[in-house]
């Protein structure tokens, strides 16, 4: 299973002694030419909300967890432009596909997406390294082309198939248990925490190479602690960042964000060095070593011990909630439009007849399956907006000159729900993503990039996608699903993710 991975014991030892951080470089030697800026407008020619006004908007008109729908209200307000300030964080707004593409064109060789100096201080707090999320420059770099080829690569990728339908046959079970447990022998409460435990189970197969039980009657307590971890830090996160590092000797957020962080690299760790042991004796026995992803990492010598305990957790944390809330939200849409229901299910079923696992090779052949996907992405990509910050050059964006540290929100969400770009864009239709089909592909390139783009994009992207298409495609096989009778609309909310505001509890039916 998996691509094996030959470790010789002079690497190996090499990488046990190597536990040292690397220093921290940022940026990059290119010397790029200043923008003369003096034809072009400034930040200060910027529409937008003054600091009382985002407070009023945040506070008391309850946009505090609807980022995503502020977006949206400010770029009817202020055009596709603005200028936000709160606190000590001016941000340029940017909310059409072709100023996004303006913006991302001009981001340089070592793009950063937003400063994280909470993260960053947690970092140093317990000398830890700082990961893709805090490192910058070529360091950041050097990160991410060690963690890119066993993650983006299809070929490599598609080898991850076989653990990832193991887990959907968990899945399976788990769905069939809970729905036989209910009055009607139908409903499942709660949909989202329980594809939540699958998101888990399936990036942790693949990262740690082992099963952790998160599908199971009882979940083993490390397990629970992680998942509990990783909903208090991104519950926090936004909150220890706009609060003044004083108030952290008065209110508990900071505490409880440390916490969590230190719970999240506690369970990690102690996988990873578990897998050390592993190999270091099977070397020690002169034995072979095969393994994934994570016996990849600890031996292809780019990446030091502590780098990989922080690149596993945050790739382990990347992975869940886009895999759970995703699929969260396409069921919850197939469910209340049958005809999408019973177009995917005679896709799935004449490529895969009787039930068939299907393949990667499989999933070429099921164009409305990725349609499916694409669009729940477009209506809640997993996060409403994207950052990045100028740090190598000037740039121009729409005839505004903005010097290098500026700080700009890709607004994700607002764009994507554009109706110039997406008619009727708040209806959900994937056949809008087909080519051949009169609504298909009329759309900006940069109007739905729910994965970023570029160097930056997601390292997870790829084995996201096969857990939902196997996943999706297999529950279909399986069941006709329906909404719970009498349910009450479900709006997205913010919690630095997107993700439901209230449970999602469908019917299962199953198929003949």
């Amino acid at each position: 299973m998996g691509s094996p991975v030959a470790v010789r014991s002079y690497r190996f030892v090499s990488l046990r002694c190597t536990h040292s951080i690397s220093n921290k470089k940022s940026g990059t030697s290119d010397q790029i030419e200043t923008i003369n800026h003096g034809k072009h407008k400034t930040i200060d020619d910027l529409p937008g909300p003054s600091l009382a006004t985002t407070v009023y908007w945040l506070f008391v008109k309850g946009y505090a967890d609807k980022s995503h729908a502020m977006q949206i209200e400010h770029k009817r307000l202020y055009g596709p432009i603005w200028r936000s300030q709160f606190g000590p964080f001016d941000i340029v707004n940017v909310a059409s596909p072709e100023l996004i593409a303006q913006v991302i064109q001009q981001e340089g060789r070592y793009p950063v997406r937003t400063e994280l100096p909470h993260w960053k201080e947690y970092r140093d707090l317990r000398c830890q390294a700082y990961g893709l999320h805090v490192d910058k420059g070529s360091e950041w770099y050097r990160v991410r082309s060690a963690l890119n080829p066993m993650m983006l690569n299809l070929q490599e990728v598609s080898t991850y198939a076989p653990i990832i339908h193991q887990v959907v046959g968990d899945l399976l079970q788990r769905i069939e248990g809970l729905r036989l447990l209910s009055q009607d022998h139908a409903l499942v409460p709660d949909l989202t925490a329980e594809l939540y435990k699958f998101g888990f189970e399936g990036i942790s197969s693949i990262l740690f190479e082992t099963r952790l039980g998160c599908l199971r009657e009882e979940i083993p307590e490390d397990t629970l602690r992680f998942i509990a971890a990783a909903n208090t830090m991104l519950t926090l996160s936004e909150t220890v960042l706009f609060f003044p590092r004083w108030s952290r000797r008065v209110l508990p957020f900071w505490k409880h964000f440390v916490q969590a962080w230190d719970d999240l690299y506690d369970v990690a760790r102690h996988l990873i060095d578990r897998k050390v042991e592993q190999i270091s004796a099977q070397v020690a026995a002169g034995k072979p070593v095969e393994g994934m992803y994570l016996t990849h990492l600890l031996s292809c010598d780019k990446l030091t011990l502590p780098e990989v305990y922080i690149s596993i957790t945050e790739l382990l944390l990347g992975g869940v909630d886009t895999t759970s809330n995703t699929l969260s939200w396409t069921l919850y849409h197939l469910a209340g439009d049958s005809t999408a229901q019973d177009r995917l299910y005679r896709e799935v079923t004449s490529v895969c007849p009787g039930r068939q696992l299907p393949t990667s090779d499989d999933l070429t052949r099921m164009p409305y399956l990725k349609a499916v996907i694409k669009e729940t992405l477009r209506l809640y990509p997993v996060v409403s907006g994207n950052g990045r910050l100028a740090v190598e050059n000037d740039v121009v964006v729409d005839d505004f000159w903005f010097p290098k540290k500026t700080q700009f929100h890709l607004c994700h969400y607002a764009t994507s729900h554009d109706e110039k770009q997406f008619v009727d864009a708040e209806r959900f239709a994937p056949e809008r993503w087909l080519r051949g089909e009169p609504a298909g592909f009329q759309h900006h390139p940069y109007s739905s990039i729910p994965f970023g783009v570029g160097v930056r994009a997601c390292v997870g992207k790829r084995v996201a996608e096969l857990e939902m298409y196997f996943a999706l495609s297999r529950l279909l096989q399986h069941y006709e699903i329906l909404p719970e009778k009498g349910a009450q609309p479900v709006e997205p909310k913010t919690r630095t993710l997107m993700i439901p505001s209230k449970p999602i509890n469908l019917c299962f039916l199953p198929r003949a």
